[in-house]
């Protein structure tokens, strides 16, 4: 289960309201779960160089632990998404599926943005091009109270009464890897070769309250991957946002999530 931006693994091992996370919910089906933490994040120390970590040098950590634990289902959230395709394509063989929540397109699908702030302050409201957000590559990224309330804890159903917590395991993030996620100079990662991710079975799970994942952008992301695409609200479950994993309704979409794994033999 790999975390997105400014998060670390505690995502999915609790909720901010103290109930179980996802880590634990799987485990308890008799799987193996493991829970990393990107380079320089949570549990995994951040070097002086930070900054520079780009989205390929996590991905390529990872791949150096399944190289270790053998070919695993990734469970990927958010800006892990393009590390997860770009994963796949480049070893198959450890990949046995993957389950996107609200992930990040491929950059083939994205604009090629200018590095300019100015020019991207002008599309931070386009959920076309991600609602970009510029950051200076000089210096670790702290995402503030303001944009993790209306980006992250932004529906009713994620535990209100418990943000201060949820916030407090918000780390920095390397600015590299937001603008590689954003495209920002048409340097996310793409996925060259789509038939190496041909024989993998691929699920997108998104919600209706996501500002940077409306129902269009993830549907494009999950036809260009051959995907199985769940919008949660023709499933008759409405309310949901980017952070699902921990929101009131968590046990039923992990649920959901491990259903899919049964019948894809996962």
């Amino acid at each position: 289960m790999v975390h997105g931006a400014a998060h670390t693994g505690a995502c999915y091992m609790a909720t901010p309201d103290l109930r179980p996370g996802w880590a634990p919910r799987f485990a308890g089906t008799g799987r193996h779960v493991f829970v990393p933490d990107w380079p320089g994040h949570g549990r995994s120390p951040q070097r002086a160089d930070f900054p520079t970590l780009g989205s390929a040098d996590v991905a390529n950590s990872l791949l150096a632990l399944l190289e270790e634990i053998g070919p695993a289902v990734l469970l990927v959230h958010s800006a892990s998404g393009p590390m997860a395709w770009w994963m796949t394509e480049r070893r198959p063989d450890l990949v046995r599926a993957v389950v996107g929540i609200a992930p990040g397109p491929p950059a083939d699908l994205l604009k090629d943005l200018p590095d300019d702030p100015a020019a991207l302050a002008a599309l931070r409201d386009d959920a076309s091009a991600g609602r970009p957000v510029h950051a200076a590559e000089d210096r670790p990224v702290w995402l503030n109270a303001e944009f993790a309330a209306s980006s992250w804890a932004n529906t009713s159903r994620f535990p209100q009464h418990a943000f201060k917590h949820y916030f407090a395991s918000i780390v920095p993030e390397s600015p590299r890897i937001l603008n590689e996620r954003f495209n920002i100079g048409g340097r996310g990662l793409r996925v060259g070769d789509l038939n190496r991710l041909g024989n993998h079975r691929i699920l997108i799970v998104t919600g209706e309250l996501d500002p940077r994942h409306p129902r269009e952008v993830d549907a494009a992301t999950a036809a260009y991957l051959d995907a199985d695409f769940i919008w949660l609200p023709d499933r008759g479950i409405t309310g949901n946002g980017h952070m699902m994993m921990i929101e009131d309704n968590s046990d039923d979409l992990a649920a959901l999530v491990l259903d899919w794994l049964d019948a894809a033999g996962c």
